[in-house]
């Protein structure tokens, strides 16, 4: 068989106008950080991008005392209208500078230019426009009287999807009348250095939006500080359970949306060709750097050599290679790190007994890369099977009736997410109804809209972002007053239910 060879097509970086180094964002400004600053490098080239400021325990204080300053005197007194007309001038400016952000956040990230240009960032405008239109409407949302906000939000968000998550996290909160610390990954601050300036250019008060920089103690140092009224975490279940553990006994609201080992079920009546699509966006979308990635095929019995024989083949179709071209499929892994832990893993699951293959494509010399692979004949017992790989690997187990399939697919610490694919709608229903996991895609995967809200149980942590449970989790309500009832009536009360 042989394929259409595809000329190269790199998006320029000509589009960017990137400084050689980037301060904190704080109190509406640049200012530099009194940490060792640290290098930005692109996954793919391993070429220094910019150089960034590391915020150590001062700088968080500057930072949490300008978002309390701008919430007690600004941004909380604001009519919900004109916070609104501050999203929407947001939402728009990523719109203009859409181009620019896709660029920037695949040199930064390694994900492929199609999927930061046509998935991430009109997402993030999508989110700004949604929220923007709940701002004047939170005696709408549902949860009582006289909702508020809760004050400074310290939100940490991790690498796979730095402008997106940042999104999911500043918008809501910014609607329901909180201002923000954001401490983006430190691998991936690119993208939402940038966004300071689109805040900038939105006119947002000073100390509304502001954007640390550095390490894993920074985050700690944010997440502790006790002038902290609200956090919001996306990233790892141990990072997780360390944060839960910080902010228990204190004042702080919390939402955690952690790991996650999604089972994507396969019935032999689904749409296979369909399915394998779905399959493939389900596991490779982002080379596998998803928490809610399909990671674990749950196919029927019947069909799973049909599906694996289709998968390899549509796999071995897949580009891997330069993030900014736009034939591009697969993506470079966002660090060494991950790349390692990708390695290990792998090579675990074939210690197991659990037979692999890789689809066929040259690795480039530089950077960090790891090609598509999936694993057969793999046990429920097998890391694997267990443990988030977050990369571009796919265990593959099999099944005989429903109930087995729900059982295999609940077997796993998180419960983030899952697919069903099938013909019949009721099996779905009935499927998805027994599923223990926060959404479920039918004969789909990895969708998202902002009026939906995503969250999980279990290990892949507690709260839901979007739609109106995502602006819940950033407002407060006064406790209803309840007249207790008179003697006499408690007496009628008493007797009535006597009778």
């Amino acid at each position: 068989m042989s394929f259409l060879e595809y000329a190269p097509a790199p998006e320029s970086q000509a589009i960017l106008n990137l400084r050689d180094s980037y301060g904190l964002f704080i109190d509406g400004e640049f200012r530099e950080g009194h940490g060792t600053p640290f290098a930005s490098i692109s996954p793919a080239t391993e070429k220094h991008i910019a150089t960034i400021a590391h915020a150590d325990a001062s700088d968080v204080d500057a930072a949490v005392a300008a978002a309390r300053r701008a919430y007690d005197r600004t941004w909380s007194r604001m009519s919900g209208a004109d916070r609104g007309k501050c999203l929407f001038r947001i939402a728009r400016l990523v719109q203009e500078r859409s181009r620019e952000l896709a660029v920037a956040e695949s040199l930064d990230n390694g994900k492929p230019i199609k999927e930061s240009r046509d998935v991430d960032v009109p997402l993030v405008a999508a989110w700004f426009f949604y929220y923007a239109g709940w701002a004047d409407k939170l005696d709408h949302v549902g949860l009582g009287a006289a909702p508020a906000p809760l004050g400074v939000a310290a939100q940490v968000i991790p690498w796979n999807f730095p402008l997106l998550m940042l999104a999911w996290k500043i918008a809501p909160a910014l609607a329901a009348g909180n201002t923000v610390v954001l401490k983006p990954a430190e691998t991936t601050s690119l993208t939402a250095l940038l966004f300071a300036e689109i805040v900038q250019q939105a006119d947002l008060p000073p100390g509304v939006v502001n954007i640390i920089t550095g390490a894993g103690e920074t985050g700690a140092a944010l997440v502790g500080h006790g002038d902290v009224d609200k956090v919001a975490f996306t990233g790892s279940t141990s990072v997780g359970r360390a944060i839960a553990r910080s902010v228990a006994g204190t004042n702080k609201k919390l939402t955690l949306e952690l790991g996650g080992k999604a089972a994507n079920i396969v019935f032999d009546d689904a749409p296979i060709d369909q399915a394998i699509e779905g399959i493939v966006n389900g596991i490779f979308f982002n080379q596998g750097h998803v928490c809610c990635a399909g990671s674990r095929l749950l196919v029927q019995e019947s069909i799973h050599d049909e599906v694996i024989d289709r998968l390899k083949t549509r796999l071995s179709t897949l580009r891997l290679g330069d993030p900014l071209d736009k034939n591009t499929d697969i993506g470079a892994i966002n660090s060494a790190e991950q790349l390692q832990r990708i390695r290990e893993l792998s090579d675990v699951g074939e210690a197991e007994g659990a037979e692999r293959w890789t689809a066929a494509c040259t690795i480039p010399e530089n950077g960090f890369w790891y090609a598509p692979t999936i694993f057969t004949n793999v046990s429920t017992s097998h890391r694997i099977a267990r443990e988030e790989i977050f990369g571009p690997v796919l265990s593959v187990l099999t099944f005989r009736t429903p109930t087995e399939a729900i059982a295999k697919a609940n077997n796993t610490p998180y419960g983030l997410s899952a697919g069903i694919w099938t013909d019949k709608g009721s099996r779905i229903l009935a499927v998805a109804d027994k599923l223990r996991a926060g959404v479920v895609w039918a004969n789909t995967f990895n969708r998202f809209d902002p009026s939906s809200p995503f969250g999980g149980y279990k290990e892949s942590g507690y709260g839901r972002e979007g739609g109106r449970h995502g602006i819940a989790a950033y407002l407060k309500t006064a406790a209803p007053t309840v007249a207790l009832p008179s003697a006499t009536a408690r007496k009628t009360v008493s007797k009535g239910a006597t009778k």
